[in-house]
């Protein structure tokens, strides 16, 4: 019997043709098809769907609301909400205080910086922000990186003018990468920050944070600049003789104040605002114990003068043509992502809590410009700390208004409190920092990612590991190269499993995940996990056929039919590239070298447009494509029990 012969005894019987077919989708013209795919990747959510059958008017409101929400709640707003963030702000003013001196220490920069950063981005991020619970400011993880970055290169000591001004060009390059991202809808890229990445990072940065505090806690006056582990316990236990008691003490003391508040405010939530006031009032009896017994003169470090007024302008102090322009372009971007991970984080998570939604891509650009604009005005690198958000959505705040009232508490000390900070013991501000960082080492979450993902739980503890025994650099680089390989992993190497027939039904499923099925005489059936790329084409090609060696072992050893079909389910395969076109084709030509019929189920629009431009339709046969495992197994039941065998015909 000839090939054309033997082709037409495997043609499924007219009693099938009834069957649903896959669609091969019409022919787009480049240009659209192009642009709808770029639409799909980098607008999802389609913001500009609002914009459509609008007046010219109605636009340009529409558009100006898109940019300053303000101007779309503002209309709505209440003298009741008004009381509701006014409590809000002033509490969240309490802990903004000691916090902005803390972590501008901890930046190795000025304390007033820390002051300057808490006026003017609160104030941007409350006409441009989206979300009403987060509460703006500076934070010590970011605090912390900029510290380690820029001083590996340049000493904030020796050299304070040159080191300030880099980092004020740090945060300029911060802003306008996070306003390209949100500009050019790029958020994604912050999506490679994975949960258990961010959960060993900020435990890791935290633990080091903690340790560097030491040097405040026993008053020495000389620290090594590096933060792993080795360098800060080996710094320490150089200089055991110049350890301060009366330091020391004092350090003890109010750490425990501050965490027995902690304890107390999280026992009864309404006691929240013990823990919010419990920084300033360590700040405020602090000063008033070394004003007093002038403790200075005994050991006990202060903050010294700061200076009063509000922000001086920084804009010809950005630093873009020095030799240390790479330097503050790497400190930037990477401490800016690290900042929009966190903003955002902690802002879609109070907005679960409340029941609405914030646009990603509206705070990278609100982030963006409040830090823009604050490079241009003394600030540094400011997000939404999870720390402070939390304060505001527990003393009620109902929109970005706590903002601006937190903003105009901060004004009032720059402009009349700051020199009774003078004798504010440092001491106080590293018992502030140690216990807003024990807060952040989340070991539940890390005993949960064990419990649930192995993988997960090794990214977690392999950042927390660098960023300790490394660097906070090496920590986050290590990290993200664990979790960018584990996607590459799910891309190079997809699941193919067996299906099985659930009895009485026409449902196929995994046989490992559902036992009791049943399987197909004569009959292979394969799911494939992913779409197919150049990346999987010869591991999925060299995994189907063990599959099919392990299949026909199994038969030939049970005595069964032998296998004459193979089934490849496709649903999952949403796209498919000329690698795997080619890797169809192998198959194809294998399976006809086994006398196996090649059959295909679902597949996506993508797959069947590139299938039928390449010709493989007409290769494989457009019969041979079924919409659901069902009517494939059912066509190939009809064929096994309608006709002999291939052997049979070709001995015929």
């Amino acid at each position: 019997m000839g090939n054309a012969e033997r082709e037409d005894a495997y043609a499924p019987p007219v009693s099938v043709e009834s069957v649903h077919r896959v669609a091969v989708p019409p022919p787009q013209p480049f240009v659209k098809s192009f642009a709808n795919t770029l639409k799909e990747t980098l607008m999802p959510d389609d913001p500009l769907r609002q914009f459509k059958n609008q007046s010219p008017r109605r636009k340009l409101v529409l558009g100006l609301q898109y940019v300053f929400p303000i101007l779309e709640w503002g209309s709505k707003y209440s003298l009741a909400y008004f009381k509701s963030d006014l409590i809000a702000g002033i509490t969240i003013a309490s802990l903004a205080i000691p916090q902005g001196i803390s972590y501008a220490k901890l930046a190795n920069l000025p304390p007033i910086l820390g002051l300057y950063s808490s006026f003017i981005p609160p104030l941007i991020y409350a006409v441009m922000g989206s979300s009403r619970d987060l509460a703006v400011g500076t934070v010590a993880v970011a605090s912390l990186l900029t510290a380690s970055m820029l001083g590996s290169e340049v000493n904030a000591a020796e050299n304070p003018t040159l080191y300030l001004h880099l980092a004020f060009t740090a945060t300029f390059f911060a802003g306008l990468f996070e306003t390209a991202l949100g500009v050019f809808r790029l958020g994604f890229i912050v999506d490679f920050l994975s949960h258990a990445t961010i959960v060993g990072f900020m435990a890791g940065a935290a633990t080091v944070v903690i340790l560097q505090q030491l040097k405040g806690i026993l008053g020495l006056d000389r620290f090594t600049h590096a933060t792993d582990v080795v360098s800060v316990m080996k710094s320490v236990f150089s200089q055991t003789h110049q350890w301060r008691w009366e330091s020391a003490v004092l350090g003890i003391a109010f750490l425990f104040f501050l965490m027995l508040a902690r304890f107390l405010s999280q026992r009864r939530k309404n006691l929240f605002w013990i823990s919010a006031m419990a920084p300033l009032t360590t700040v405020i009896l602090g000063t008033l114990l070394v004003y007093f017994t002038h403790a200075e003169k005994h050991g006990v470090q202060v903050i010294g003068e700061l200076k009063k007024g509000l922000n001086p302008p920084s804009i010809m102090d950005l630093n873009f043509g020095s030799a240390y322009l790479t330097l503050a372009i790497k400190t930037g971007i990477v401490t800016g992502v690290l900042a929009l991970a966190e903003g955002i984080a902690v802002g879609r998570s109070f907005a679960m809590f409340k029941n609405y939604n914030i646009d990603g891509n509206k705070e990278m650009i609100a982030f963006g410009m409040m830090n823009i604009v604050g490079s241009c005005t003394s600030c540094y690198l400011t997000t939404g700390p999870f720390s402070r958000s939390a304060v505001n959505f527990n003393a009620g705040c109902k929109t970005a208004v706590s903002n601006i009232v937190m903003a105009f508490a901060v004004m009032v000390t720059l402009l009349v409190l700051t020199p009774l900070f003078y004798y504010t013991p440092t001491v106080v501000l590293s018992a502030i920092i140690i216990a807003a960082m024990l807060g952040l080492i989340d070991y539940n979450a890390a005993i949960h990612l064990w419990h649930v993902d192995k993988f997960d739980f090794f990214v977690c503890i392999s950042a927390y590991i660098g960023v300790v025994f490394g660097s906070v650099t090496v920590g986050l680089v290590t990290a993200v190269g664990l979790s960018l390989l584990r996607v590459l992993l799910f891309v190079a190497r997809p699941r193919t499993l067996v299906l099985g027939n659930l009895p009485d039904t026409k449902i196929y499923r995994n046989v490992e995940q559902y036992p009791k099925t049943d399987s197909v005489p004569g009959i292979l059936i394969l799911d494939i996990g992913a779409p197919i790329y150049f990346a999987n084409a010869s591991y999925l090609r060299e995994r189907i056929l063990r599959w099919i060696d392990d299949e026909e072992d199994k038969l030939k050893d049970s005595g069964e039919t032998s296998l004459q079909y193979l089934i490849l389910d496709m649903g999952a395969v949403g796209n498919i590239d000329t690698s795997g076109i080619s890797m169809l084709e192998e198959l194809k030509k294998n399976a006809d070298r086994r006398d196996l019929k090649f059959v295909l189920v679902n597949p996506g629009a993508e797959v069947m447009k590139k299938m039928s431009k390449s010709k493989l339709i007409e290769t494989i046969g457009q019969d041979w494509i079924f919409l659901t495992v069902g009517e494939a197994v059912g066509a190939c039941k009809y064929m096994l029990h309608s006709y002999k065998p291939k052997s049979d015909i070709d001995s015929v």
